[in-house]
């Protein structure tokens, strides 16, 4: 059975089982929101994905800790205050009087639940990526406390618990779901191919929001997502192509917390020849290629956005030199390297407004530099077995089109996962280099800081695994009904509790 009709069969199923009462809502306190792409699933160990994100994070499913936008530092969700016992140990008190949509309350039992689930290894847990390769467990000390233990010294475990979602006790632990159960302010109540519909939680825990019914479809345009808000079809778009963002008075745009880039295959020839990954750095018409993104978004050199701890400013981005690509890529092949390979560079469609353009541009470039680049561009579900290990057998020489998000205010987010040698996202194996990643997750303070710098230096012009193209700027169309602006935030969650509506 293929994975649409799974889907469908599942989403019949869930439909059938919501009461009529659930639909007896005031027609205007719902709201719709379109986006660029289908979720591929609801599975809330997914919510570091855009699409899953925005749908579930702080809506259907809450974490320990929520990361405020300004300052970077974490704020209490279902966790109200957490101590270090040890240099390995973090206790952590749960919010009372918290019910699951299922009618469950949450207790230390049921964290415990939550962190195993996500990083007992029994699936595959993409939010799991942003803790590196940690191991961490969870032992409940009593009703509503538990300890958090990892494997080595982890300063700022109370951030990274900001990415675990905690779930009811009755989900599998085995398998991913598309019926999540959490304890946000609002339940599902459908998801087909078509849309995703979700339902004020009358049980929540916390201030009852303004919206009682949001729906979610999805359209790959941006032009087409853009009239949808103009004409009163949709209420909220949260990206738009820059082209689209026309109007002041709906458009806004933000400094998101998104780096684009390439990921180099460093374990394939000929990529595993440092001259071709910087020839592949050298040869894009940067200023050209700005012109798709609008001169607000800023070239990145690193993998993290000013305001990490970690980024360096004085970092610069590659410049473009199309002719030493060419150089370079001649001399490698005059030693041997079989720079005819094909390379497969692997896009994804909606990933970011004129994405597709660009990667068009990029291979062109390429070629023109005697690379033998082909593009193929996957929807989200085919493209993400590239992203995350175990990579595919057969992939070949890749190149690779992503996103990252870093939001979370430090970089052990982002470097443990491209340039330790066991990195979700790493095509990279170094001892060395892994030690340096360790030492750093270690540190703190100004110590921590430099650490990181460093290894943001090591990877932009020695190990060269990636091709950063740019810190983005987002641009988002909100309909006349809503009182609600984008932040930094925006391109991983939508709360719907912080939408009002006007009157």
């Amino acid at each position: 059975m293929g994975k649409t009709s799974k889907i469908t069969i599942f989403a019949a199923a869930l439909m059938a089982s919501v009461s009529g009462a659930a639909y007896a809502q005031d027609a205007s306190k719902a709201i719709k929101i379109v986006l660029p792409e289908q979720p591929a699933n609801l599975e809330p160990c997914g919510t570091i994905i855009t699409n899953v994100g925005q749908i579930l994070s702080q809506n259907v499913t809450e974490a320990l800790t929520v990361i405020d936008a300004k300052t970077g530092l974490p704020q209490p969700k279902l966790a109200t205050e957490w101590n270090r016992v040890d240099d390995n140990t973090w206790r952590i008190k749960i919010r009372p009087g918290v019910k699951f949509q299922d009618g469950k309350d949450l207790t230390a039992e049921a964290v415990a639940f939550s962190i195993k689930r996500m990083a007992g290894g029994t699936m595959t847990c993409n939010n799991m990526a942003k803790f590196g390769d940690r191991k961490i467990e969870a032992t409940p000390v009593d009703a509503l406390t538990l300890d958090v233990k990892s494997d080595r010294p982890e300063p700022i475990m109370p951030t990274l618990l900001s990415v675990v979602m905690v779930v009811s006790p009755d989900t599998p632990v085995d398998k991913p779901v598309n019926n999540p159960v959490g304890t946000g302010p609002f339940k599902l109540a459908s998801f087909d191919t078509q849309s995703v519909a979700l339902e004020r939680f009358d049980g929540y825990w916390g201030a009852k929001p303004a919206i009682e019914k949001a729906s979610y479809v999805w359209r790959s345009e941006s032009s087409i997502r853009a009239a949808m808000v103009e004409t009163g079809e949709a209420d909220l778009t949260p990206s738009i192509a820059i082209q689209d963002a026309a109007n002041p008075e709906t458009d806004f745009a933000y400094l998101n917390s998104e780096t684009t880039a390439i990921r180099i295959d460093t374990a394939k020839p000929p990529l595993n020849d440092p001259r071709i990954r910087k020839a592949l750095n050298l040869a894009i018409d940067w200023e050209g290629l700005t012109q798709l993104f609008g001169n607000d978004v800023k070239r990145a050199s690193q993998m993290v956005v000013p305001g990490i701890n970690g980024h360096d400013e004085t970092l610069k981005p590659w410049e473009s030199d199309p002719a030493k690509a060419a150089a370079l890529v001649a001399e490698a092949k005059a030693a041997g390297v079989p720079v005819e390979t094909e390379i497969t560079l692997i896009g994804r469609n909606g990933i970011y407004p004129n994405g597709g353009e660009a990667m068009e541009a990029m291979t062109a470039m390429w070629q023109e530099a005697g690379l033998n680049v082909k593009l193929t561009m996957l929807d989200v579900a085919d493209w993400i077995r590239y992203l995350q290990k175990p990579y595919p057998e057969e992939r070949g020489a890749t190149l690779l089109q992503m996103q990252h998000d870093n939001n979370k205010g430090d970089a052990a987010f982002t470097i443990p996962i491209f340039y330790r040698s066991t990195g979700q996202y790493s095509t990279v194996s170094d001892p060395a280099l892994d030690t340096e990643v360790d030492t750093a997750l270690a540190a703190s303070g100004e110590d921590r800081t430099k650490a990181f710098q460093t290894i943001f230096a090591k990877a932009r012009n020695d190990v060269v695994s990636d091709i950063p193209m740019y810190h983005m700027i987002g641009y988002t169309r909100v309909g006349k009904r809503l009182d609600w602006r984008p932040d930094i935030t925006t391109n991983s969650e939508i709360p719907l509790a912080n939408i009002q509506l006007k009157n």
